[in-house]
């Protein structure tokens, strides 16, 4: 699936619509349409549960939009669990951030409320084989940001193989502009740490 940014439609002055794109996809979209496809069994289904996924309360809106990965922690709490805790097993930093919040005292994206948001994450220097074999399949990664104003940097999903851990994303890489697979260890070097929610099995909630 080729990488394509900027598909969504709505902002501070544009009305918000409900955008299916499969044809096109950036990090966050990508995993927008595989937790929506993971709930479906038709496609009326999936563009019902594409709005559930993409905004709080399942109202299109810009403001109502989940921008931030942790967004999906409270706005999907009856799908989604944040398992950092469980995967870092004592390891995590814990760090407290406003999210939206730009240099100059405004805003990131105009319209939307700067969060503040109480973060853990696994640092990148205590992943070891360990940590690596507590992740699932269809884990949700994010690659923490280290600036004040973002949680995460990237998001992609884990794959198991018996060959290895792979961290599967929407890469916008020159070499890439694709959805590709690449060894999460390998990945995650010189990044500074990770995030991690799980989806919760269908009927579980």
């Amino acid at each position: 699936m080729p990488y394509q940014e900027a598909t969504l439609i709505g902002d501070e002055h544009t009305p918000e619509a409900l955008v299916i794109n499969l044809a096109g996809v950036d990090c966050f979209t990508f995993i927008d349409y595989v937790e929506a496809m993971r709930r479906s069994e038709s496609f009326s289904a999936f563009r019902e549960n594409l709005r559930k996924v993409r905004y709080r309360g399942g109202v299109v809106g810009y403001t109502q939009r989940n921008h931030f990965f942790t967004d999906w922690i409270a706005a999907n709490a009856g799908f989604i669990d944040d398992v950092t805790g469980q995967i870092g097993a004592g390891k995590l930093k814990k760090v407290t951030k406003k999210l939206n919040a730009a240099d100059s005292g405004g805003q990131l994206l105009p319209g939307i409320d700067v969060r503040k948001r109480e973060l853990y994450y696994i640092p990148v220097s205590v992943i070891d084989t360990g940590v690596l074999a507590r992740l699932r399949t269809g884990d949700y990664l994010g690659i923490y940001a280290v600036q004040e104003d973002l949680d995460v940097s990237h998001v992609g999903i884990v794959i198991q193989k018996s060959s290895g851990t792979v961290f599967r994303h929407a890469s916008s890489q020159k070499r890439h502009r694709r959805v590709v697979d690449e060894d999460l260890a390998g990945y995650l070097v010189r990044k500074p740490g990770i995030i991690v929610l799980r989806p919760r099995a269908i009927g579980q909630r």
